[in-house]
C-alpha cells in the first residue's frame, strides 16, 4: 500500500491544529508539528501549542520536545520528522503533518535546497552591519536585491534577513533563486490541503488568540525567560515585544498592540509563501469536515 503524509498549511490562527487532529482521529494515526517554534517546552504560551487535552487525544511528536537552550536547525529536523514518519509509516500508511513554518513543511516534504558556501567575511560584515545601524538597512537592500524573499521571509528576524543577504552578496544572485531547484524523492505521496478565510477574518482571528494568550499567562512566560533573550529561538513575535515592555522600552498596552501587528504581518507572509505550491488543495476554514475527508479519500 502507497504511504501518505497529508499536510496541512496556512496562516496563524486560521484552525490547522483542529483540522488536524480531526483528521487523525479519523485515519487513526499521528501527527507531526512543524511548527519552528512550538518545539521548545519552556514557551507553550506564546507559540500557540496544542493544550495538553489535544495532546492526550492524539499522539503529537515535535511539540515540546526541546529546550531553548538546544541548538536545533531545520536539518535537524528533516532528519528526525523523516525518522518518525518512517517509524509511523511502518504500522500506518498516513501521517498527518501540520504547520505554519513554510521552510519546515518544504523540508519534510520536499528536502531543503543547496545554498552556496558563503565566506565567513561576508557573513561577519553582515552582522556588524546590523548591531551598529539595526536591522531597518537590511531590509531594504534584500527589497532592492531580492523582492520575492523580502515578501515571505520573516522579515524582523535578523538571522533570516542575513542569511539571505549573504547568499545575495555571495553570488550576487537573489537568495530565492537558489529555492526549490530540485525536490529530495521520499517514498511517500503528499496531499497537501491548505485552510484560508477573508483576510479581515483571519486578522480578527489573531487579534481575539493574542488576547487569550496574554489572559493566559503570556507576560509571566515572557518573564520567565528574559535572561535568554538573545537566543533565535525568542526571536519571535510574542516574545519580542514583551521583552521591550519587560524592559521599560513600552507600555503593556503598545506591546499587545505590536504582536497583533507583527502576527498579522506574519500571516501575510505565510500566505504568501504556501500560495507558490500549486498542488494545494485550498478550503475556507468553516468548510464541513466531511468535504475535506470527501477530497482526501478520493486522492487515496
Amino acid at each position: 500500500m502507497d504511504k501518505y503524509i497529508i499536510s496541512i498549511v496556512g496562516p496563524t490562527g486560521i484552525g490547522k491544529t483542529s483540522l488536524s487532529i480531526k483528521l487523525a482521529t479519523y485515519f487513526k494515526t499521528e501527527i507531526i508539528s512543524a511548527d519552528s517554534r512550538q518545539f521548545y517546552k519552556e514557551i507553550p504560551i506564546g507559540t500557540a501549542a496544542p493544550s495538553n487535552e489535544e495532546q492526550k487525544a492524539i499522539t503529537h511528536h515535535f511539540i515540546h520536545n526541546k529546550s531553548i537552550l538546544d541548538k536545533y536547525s531545520v536539518g535537524d529536523f528533516e532528519r528526525e520528522a523523516i525518522e518518525c514518519i518512517t517509524t509511523i509509516h511502518k504500522h500506518n500508511p498516513i501521517v498527518v503533518l501540520v504547520g505554519g513554518s513554510g521552510l519546515y513543511v518544504q523540508a519534510v516534504l520536499e528536502g531543503l535546497d543547496d545554498f552556496p558556501e558563503v565566506s565567513a567575511n561576508i557573513r561577519t560584515q553582515l552582522n556588524t552591519e546590523f548591531k551598529t545601524n539595526g536591522i531597518q538597512g537590511l531590509q531594504k537592500e534584500l527589497k532592492s536585491l531580492d523582492p520575492i524573499a523580502y515578501e515571505t521571509i520573516a522579515l524582523d528576524n535578523p538571522h533570516r534577513v542575513i542569511r539571505a543577504l549573504e547568499i545575495c552578496r555571495a553570488t550576487g544572485k537573489a537568495y530565492s533563486s537558489f529555492l526549490n531547484k530540485e525536490k529530495k524523492k521520499r517514498n511517500f505521496k503528499t496531499i497537501q490541503i491548505g485552510l484560508t478565510a477573508e483576510r479581515s477574518l483571519v486578522y480578527e482571528r489573531i487579534n481575539r488568540r493574542v488576547d487569550l494568550m496574554i489572559a493566559q499567562g503570556l507576560v509571566d512566560e515572557v518573564k520567565s525567560v528574559l535572561e535568554y533573550k538573545q537566543l533565535n529561538a525568542l526571536n519571535t513575535v510574542g516574545y519580542k515585544e514583551v521583552f521591550r515592555y519587560l524592559e521599560g522600552h513600552c507600555s503593556l498596552d503598545f506591546a499587545i498592540e505590536e504582536i497583533k501587528k507583527n502576527s498579522r504581518r506574519f500571516a501575510k507572509r505565510q500566505v504568501t509563501w504556501f500560495k507558490r505550491q500549486e498542488e494545494t488543495k485550498w478550503y475556507d476554514h468553516s468548510t464541513p469536515i466531511e468535504e475535506i475527508l470527501a477530497y482526501i479519500n478520493k486522492m487515496l
